[in-house]
């Protein structure tokens, strides 16, 4: 690679807690010498202290890892003032894990069922300062993004540790896997719980993962 190439390319970190998906896209990444893989990590921590210390231009962070997941992340890289761009890489299709990830500070959402090209495509468009939104969701998402908080009801109206604990206890994991997946005591996760089964009318552990399932929180 020459030194041209070595200026322009884009130094793109990757956290992801499954080694063997984070390795292969490292190395798939870095077969197009416009980008430069500067950083991997597998958890929450790792995520805010690779961005703070290597300050890469983008950082592609899966939405579910240890440590409570990506959105606290996204909320300490953004408390730290790094300038990093943040693109989430998930499973999940739903349109609500797009919004929240958008409303807490990331710059893309983008699903792994994508193909590698649309992938580099989205690192370059939101290094290049741009938002990036898997081309199936934008429309619903904008949507979504434009309604006032103060109109927003339901699963829209939940707060970021809500949302986290319906999708984890939607699953069918219990009180404390949900309270160890957060970082967070089994104390405040039952807080939680109790909130959001009464925002959305919930009434049972049924209930709640029922309407995970409609929201397509889970598989």
């Amino acid at each position: 690679m020459t030194d041209m190439q070595e200026t322009n390319s884009i130094r793109v970190a990757l956290v992801d807690d499954h080694s063997m998906v984070r390795e292969a896209l490292a190395s798939i990444l870095e077969s197009d010498e416009r980008l430069e893989i500067v950083g991997q990590g597998s958890n929450r921590h790792d995520a805010v202290k690779i961005t703070t210390e290597l300050q890469p231009d983008v950082l592609v962070l899966d939405y579910a890892m240890p440590g409570g997941g990506a959105l606290p992340a996204i909320e300490d890289i953004t408390r730290e003032g790094c300038e990093t761009r943040i693109l989430v890489l998930t499973v999940y299709q739903s349109i609500h894990y797009a919004v929240r990830v958008l409303e807490v500070g990331a710059h893309g959402f983008l699903v792994k069922s994508c193909a590698v090209e649309e992938l580099v495509e989205a690192i370059r468009v939101v290094q290049g300062g741009s938002i990036y939104i898997t081309p199936q969701l934008s429309s619903r998402v904008l949507n979504h993004l434009l309604l006032p908080k103060r109109e927003r009801v339901g699963i829209d109206a939940l707060s970021i540790r809500e949302f986290e604990i319906l999708r984890i206890l939607g699953s069918g994991a219990g009180l404390k896997e949900a309270a160890s997946e957060m970082s967070i005591s089994t104390s405040t996760a039952s807080t939680y719980r109790i909130r959001l089964m009464k925002k959305l009318a919930l009434n049972s552990t049924a209930e709640l993962i029922r309407y995970a399932m409609e929201q397509e929180l889970v598989d």
